[in-house]
């Protein structure tokens, strides 16, 4: 629900407020913070985390602000950076949160290292500090989000325009079923009314013989119920349905003038009855318990069977034919076998060659099989193994061709009316997905890449002159640990710490780590000061190092050694 948390994002939040916790704690102890200010730092950046999504920009500006004075702030200050890139929504009011948060920050690093004689410098670095841990992280995450939200519409609009290619897909299938059915309706229509009136007249004609009648009112029950089967195949080709006005009809036997002819198992006696009234000699055994078949496999079953005895008829006529209807625990089996004729095969037979091919099909899009072939004993067999249940449902075609498919986008489902639309795989690597967006894209896509080549081109410059000042300034700091040997010599026991010092530097430098306690032993009760040497000195695995040691306000000792190098 909008405006809920999820137990999967409060389990985040936690998380992150404690990290930030800690990590607030521990900067804080690392620049000289102890006791009850240790506490307050880690309780306040857990509370700011938490409200950053609430407060994206006071929250940011406020702990811009306090940074500067409370350092164990630093890390929460690029946690709030990245957040209030995607969570301050107007671009003007990012903009002026962020130029609050600079004037507050620098100013604030100002007030806090005050020295008139190194000003400009102090505001360059807290400038540099704070594009590099705020502005930087918040450019990265606003562009990122940008980008999410333009291919997120893209998505939709891509949905869409799949929905409306399945629309006019189906409007073109819907107007060629139309003029099917209209062609069938006109020709084959025509045709069989003229069938079933002359059988009709042939009925009741006085010259006919009793056998020679129950023939033609064997063809005129066939001709009624072929023309109600093309009226329903006809309803179906127009509407899409069954049954007009969608009310299922109920089964009537084959040849049945009073209702259509049953579709399905129930058919098959009908069927059976039809050859038998005609002539031919058909049996039908059925085995097993019945059960229900889904109606797409019922109906299969008896379109198998109405091939089988059709094919039986112009290729062996006369010869004696087998039904079998077998219940197997697991799938249905429908056989149908007719024996050799006595003549030979039968020539000339009108066909179009595509029964059997369409019974196999038909068996196989319900989930079973169909085989068709000579019989063991002579003759020829049809067997179907349909399953029982629902018919699993085939694999849709994808609506939209490969070379016209959007590839610039997730290859999950996409939900755009509560359905979810289809897409297609993406084999697309993020990079060439970027650069097609860029070349085919409109000027939103094109401008959002410029943008974050910008971004990325300016924090490499960035990262360039950061790493420049901080060669220059530690080239500094190591001057400030050295000294020449001359100013050595120029030194002498006796003389006061403060004339000492004045003429040295404060050797408070990462040049001189570490060797405060290396070199002879150091008088009891003094203070030294240790200098590395501007001479490198005739061994080249050594350093010279000049140590000087004051007691009571003077210099008692100096002396000059070497350590192994670092």
């Amino acid at each position: 629900m909008p405006g809920h948390w999820s137990r999967r994002r409060i389990t985040g939040e936690v998380a992150l407020a404690v990290v930030v916790a800690l990590l607030a704690a521990g900067s804080e102890e690392l620049m000289g913070g102890e006791g009850w200010r240790l506490a307050a730092v880690a309780a306040g950046a857990a509370v700011l985390s938490l409200l950053r999504r609430r407060l994206p920009a006071g929250v940011l500006v406020l702990t811009a602000g306090l940074a500067p004075f409370l350092p164990g702030l630093g890390p929460l200050l690029i946690v709030l950076g990245w957040s209030s890139g995607r969570y301050v929504a107007s671009a003007g009011r990012a903009l002026a949160a962020f130029i609050a948060a600079f004037v507050l920050n620098v100013g604030g690093t100002l007030l806090e290292t005050w020295d008139r004689q190194r000003l400009l410098t102090v505001a360059f670095m807290a400038t540099l500090y704070y594009l590099g841990t705020t502005l930087a992280p918040g450019l990265a995450h606003r562009y990122w989000t940008q980008r999410r939200t333009l291919l997120h519409a893209l998505q939709e609009r891509n949905a869409q325009l799949l929905r409306e290619r399945n629309m006019v897909i189906w409007q073109a299938r819907l107007r060629e079923r139309q003029r099917i059915a209209q062609d069938m309706h006109d020709s084959l229509g025509h045709q069989l009314a003229l069938i079933a009136v002359h059988t009709g007249a042939l009925e009741v004609d006085r010259d006919l013989g009793e056998r020679q009648r129950e023939v033609v009112g064997v063809l005129r029950n066939a001709s009624v119920t072929a023309m109600h089967e093309l009226r329903e195949v006809v309803g179906i080709l127009r509407d899409g349905v069954a049954a007009e006005n969608g009310a299922p009809s109920t089964p009537a036997p084959a040849g049945d003038e009073t209702g259509r002819a049953a579709r399905g198992i129930a058919g098959i006696e009908g069927l059976v009855a039809a050859a038998r009234a005609a002539g031919t000699s058909v049996g039908l055994r059925r085995l097993g318990e019945e059960r229900p078949l889904a109606p797409a496999a019922d109906h299969a079953a008896y379109r198998i069977v109405q091939e089988a005895l059709t094919n039986a008829y112009k290729y062996a006529p006369g010869t004696p034919i087998g039904v079998e209807l077998r219940y197997e625990p697991d799938t249905f089996v429908v056989e149908i076998v007719n024996g050799e004729p006595v003549d030979g095969p039968v020539k000339d037979v009108v066909s179009g060659g595509q029964g059997l091919a369409g019974l196999v099909e038909r068996a196989r899009l319900v989930g079973g099989m169909c085989h068709a072939g000579p019989a063991d004993g002579g003759g020829f067999r049809v067997a179907g193994m349909l399953p029982y249940g629902a018919a699993p449902v085939a694999e849709a075609a994808p609506l939209v061709d490969a070379a016209d498919d959007f590839r610039q986008q997730t290859t999950k489902p996409l939900v755009g009316d509560g359905r979810p639309v289809e897409v297609g795989p993406a084999d697309w690597t993020y990079t060439e997905r970027e650069l097609a967006m860029a070349v085919r894209g409109g000027r939103s896509t094109g401008g959002a890449v410029a943008l974050g080549c910008g971004i990325a081109f300016a924090a490499l410059v960035l990262l360039v002159v950061a790493a420049g000042f901080g060669l220059y300034f530690l080239m500094g700091s190591v001057k400030d640990g050295m000294i020449d040997p001359a100013q050595y010599e120029a030194v002498k026991v006796g003389m006061t710490e403060k004339e000492v010092r004045d003429q040295l530097p404060p050797g408070d430098t990462i040049a001189t780590a570490g060797l405060d306690g290396t070199g002879p032993a150091r008088p009891a009760g003094a203070s030294c000061l240790v200098l590395m040497s501007s001479d490198m000195g005739d061994v080249g695995d050594r350093e010279p190092v000049f140590r000087f040691c004051f007691k009571d306000g003077k210099l008692i000792e100096k002396k000059s050694y070497s350590v192994e190098q670092r």
